[in-house]
């Protein structure tokens, strides 16, 4: 993604800052929505696995990118408290 709308992109609900979900997030992330485990912030199932998404630096909520374009809709966001063992590398900038 291009460094310079990740820096103008914001969580549409906190209004944090967001970075891209690392390879181990989004693998971890990817398990729960194949076992059926992760909903939305929506309460709706999330049936396909992500291949691109962002983060919020607090680790709370995921916006998943389509085609290179971040679907930052507060209702499509997904959260992490509700991912068993989800461990985001909130340390990174």
């Amino acid at each position: 993604m291009d460094k310079r709308l990740l820096d103008i992109l914001c969580c549409p609900v906190s209004k944090r800052p967001l970075r891209p979900l690392t390879a181990t997030e989004r693998d971890q992330l990817n398990g729960a929505i194949r076992a059926g485990s992760v909903d939305t912030v929506a309460g709706e199932k999330v049936a396909e696995p992500i291949t691109e998404g962002l983060i919020t630096t607090d680790g709370q909520l995921v916006y998943r990118v389509e085609d290179g374009i971040p679907v930052m809709l507060p209702e499509a966001g997904i959260g992490t408290l509700q991912l068993s063992g989800f461990a985001p590398e909130t340390g990174r900038a």
